[in-house]
């Protein structure tokens, strides 16, 4: 069955390959993010882009509206928008931890808040928020992303049973290692940090671990999140949550029954 989606956070990696792969299945597919020039090739496709930033309230609704009016309802969203800040809690500074928590957690808020309405009357639709392995365990240099990614979850969980009543379902997606710009966001982030910092040598560490896993196997295909958000879209009875992706789910039991200490035997041996 033809179904209407807002995915945001699509100009790029799992957005933009999920996008496809719903548009190419019939779907009528709204794709939002800031960089509308990246998502041309969707429009071509038969997408429709949109220009939104999901710390802006005024875009946000003014996309919803756009959408309600053109296809009277909303069945799916998926509150993919979110970047990685990596660096120790010491030399992060407050304001960009503020800017992690406003896009990768407020803005789900934000755009969840807009949409939810639009189901309700419906008494039906799906909501998937993009959380992470990250949600569920930890490296070091990554606090203010793993606290928002944890936040998510929480979110996430306490939406889906306030929902429960009006037939919305929420699924948390918790992608593991997949070849996207979070790589080099990483990266970009320890470069900004000075070459004085006294975690110097641990970011070294982490930055040759990332180029590693980059050049070699050591990330999945956005194309098992499309598959993956494909079935969730047309599922009756979708699963709460979805692990996928390279080391995302033995990481996440490691974490869950291996207790704190061997967990942080574990990764600490991989720096």
């Amino acid at each position: 069955m033809k179904k209407v989606i807002l995915i945001t956070g699509a100009s790029s990696g799992m957005g933009k390959e999920t996008a496809k792969a719903l548009i190419s299945q019939g779907h009528i597919v709204y794709t939002a993010a800031r960089r509308i020039n990246q998502m041309q090739d969707l429009k071509l496709l038969g997408g429709y882009p949109i220009q939104m930033d999901v710390t802006n309230e005024s875009e946000i609704e003014e996309t919803v509206n756009t959408i309600i009016r053109k296809e009277g309802k909303i069945d799916v969203l998926w509150n993919n928008a979110g970047f990685g800040l990596y660096g120790s809690v010491e030399d992060v500074s407050l304001d960009e931890a503020r800017r992690q928590f406003e896009v990768n957690v407020f803005g789900i808020a934000a755009v969840t808040k807009k949409v939810v309405p639009h189901m309700r009357k419906e008494n039906s639709g799906t909501i998937i928020n993009t959380s992470s392995m990250g949600g569920k365990m930890y490296f070091p240099m990554g606090a203010w992303y793993h606290a928002s990614k944890h936040a998510v979850e929480g979110l996430s969980d306490c939406l889906r049973l306030e929902l429960k009543e009006f037939n919305i379902k929420v699924v948390i997606l918790e992608p593991g290692f997949i070849a996207t710009e979070f790589g080099s966001v990483l990266i970009d982030n320890f470069s900004k940090i000075s070459n004085q910092s006294p975690y110097k040598n641990s970011m070294t560490k982490i930055m040759e671990g990332t180029k590693k896993a980059a050049e070699g196997n050591g990330s999945s295909k956005p194309s098992v999140i499309a598959k993956t958000i494909v079935k969730i879209v047309n599922s009756t009875n979708p699963k709460t949550r979805y692990r996928v992706g390279k080391f995302a789910k033995p990481m996440v039991w490691m974490r869950t029954y291996l207790g704190d200490k061997m967990f942080d035997k574990i990764v600490m041996s991989q720096m």
